[in-house]
Parts: C-alpha cells; structure tokens; sequence
C-alpha cells in the first residue's frame, strides 16, 4: 500500500515564496517544493498553494531564483523510496 507521500512524490516541483520582512532584511525568500498540478492551478486560477513544509502563497517568481526552503528539502530528504518513483 503506498502512502500519500509516495503517491504526491512524482508530482513535486519547486516554485518561489517571497516573504517580506521589517527586520531580517532578504533572508526570508527561498523557493519551496510544491505538487506540479497546483502551481499550474494556481497559475490559472490565482488560488494560494501549499509547499511541503506548510507554507501558503501565491507563486509568481522564478524558483531557480532563490535557494531551497530548509524545511522543504528536509521534509523531501525524508520521503521514502523518492529514488524509485523518478
């Protein structure tokens, strides 16, 4: 039987958060893995999507951009069996 996870994992793309912050400077933008098919909704539609590590927005920037969410890549790290279900 296979879990969400190992279902959801084929369908995982990085897309941009940009956060602003009155106090850190820039450090709070990173780009967050996130399941293919909701960034193309969001895409069209404008609903918020939901990365891995629980953060809610918008997307609009270029991921490639920004360096991976810790949490993100730590919760992806974490998934069993990521290599076989390329």
């Amino acid at each position: 039987m296979k879990s969400t996870l190992d279902e959801t994992l084929p369908l995982l793309d990085a897309e941009t958060d940009i956060r602003t912050s009155t106090n850190d400077g820039d450090h709070d933008r990173f780009s967050h893995y996130v399941r293919k098919e909701k960034i193309v909704e969001s895409a069209v539609t404008g609903k918020p999507v939901i990365a891995l590590c629980g953060k809610v927005w918008v997307p609009g920037r270029d991921p490639e951009k920004f360096p991976i969410c810790p949490d993100c890549l730590k919760i992806y790290n974490n998934i069993p069996d990521k290599e076989n279900k390329d």
